[in-house]
């Protein structure tokens, strides 16, 4: 592969790594899309698709021979996601790649509520670590998610209290990156806080999204042990329920609050609200 592109993007069959691949072709930047099935692999002007996993270093190393920057979304979450992030980051660094663009967590520490924040965290000091150029996408919750929270009875549980998050939609998130994957130099060592515009309360959240969809929502504070029962159905394992409530706890405790510049700052454009959100995703 030393002959191909020498911008990787992995994640293309997803939402966000799609959406990004699909930017940077329209914008005539060939790259290798690094997808486990390249029959998914999105059909792309100058894209080649390239056979890897985060867990397998050789495969890894041989797909990114010959890149220079390389769009890393993170891996979907598993138990042993983070051991996977670091086989890849040190592939990565094995292989040659100089830069690296990383989605990470708003937020992310080694003792951030968000469970999941603080594996981010974990992969963004061995990325750091490396010695490759890195940049650093934090992205707060998606705000394309927040129509999927409610159950069927329109009601959006889990113990976020009165606490508030700036979420932003995946697109404000795709367009940043592509500005910074056209040219990567102008972004060296540079953290980027992704926000939308807005703090909102899931109560908030669910008024809007109730004017926006014509479906009545509304919001449960729960407690944590509520959150914890109301989910036991569901037969995940203990990380994945502790992922899944502390996604509330985190907001409950401040920790998602705080809109920032970064989106207009990347991108030119103010970032979508949830209610233009809706309409522009014809939930209306």
């Amino acid at each position: 592969m030393a002959a191909g592109p020498e911008l990787a993007v992995t994640g293309s069959t997803g939402n966000l790594g799609g959406q990004v691949a699909r930017l940077l072709a329209d914008a005539g930047s060939p790259q290798r899309l690094l997808v486990r099935d390249a029959g998914r692999a999105p059909e792309l002007k100058d894209a080649a698709p390239v056979v890897f996993t985060y867990a397998d270093p050789v495969l890894s190393r041989e797909a990114l021979t010959g890149v220079k920057t390389l769009f890393m979304v993170s891996a979907a979450e598993a138990e042993d996601r983070l051991q996977q992030h670091y086989t890849f980051v040190d592939a990565a660094a094995a292989a040659g790649v100089q830069h690296i663009v990383y989605t990470s967590f708003f937020g992310a520490a080694p003792d951030a509520t968000f469970t999941l924040a603080r594996d981010h965290f974990a992969t963004e000091e061995r990325i750091k670590a490396s010695g490759m150029d890195y940049t650093f996408l934090r992205n707060n919750f998606y705000l394309d998610f927040l129509p999927l929270l409610a159950g069927k009875d329109g009601v959006i549980r889990g113990p976020a209290g009165d606490g508030v998050m700036a979420a932003v939609a995946t697109a404000d998130i795709a367009r940043s990156a592509l500005t910074v994957l056209r040219d990567p130099s102008l972004h060296l060592g540079r953290t980027y806080d992704l926000t939308g515009p807005e703090d909102l309360s899931l109560a908030r959240a669910a008024e809007i999204l109730t004017a926006g969809t014509g479906r009545a929502v509304t919001f449960h504070n729960e407690t944590t042990e509520e959150a914890y029962a109301s989910r036991a159905s569901y037969g995940a394992p203990p990380w994945q329920l502790d992922a899944w409530v502390s996604t509330y706890t985190a907001i409950a405790a401040g920790e998602m609050a705080g809109p920032t510049s970064a989106v207009h700052e990347l991108t030119g454009r103010e970032p979508l609200g949830l209610d233009q959100f809706l309409a522009e995703s014809h939930h209306l």
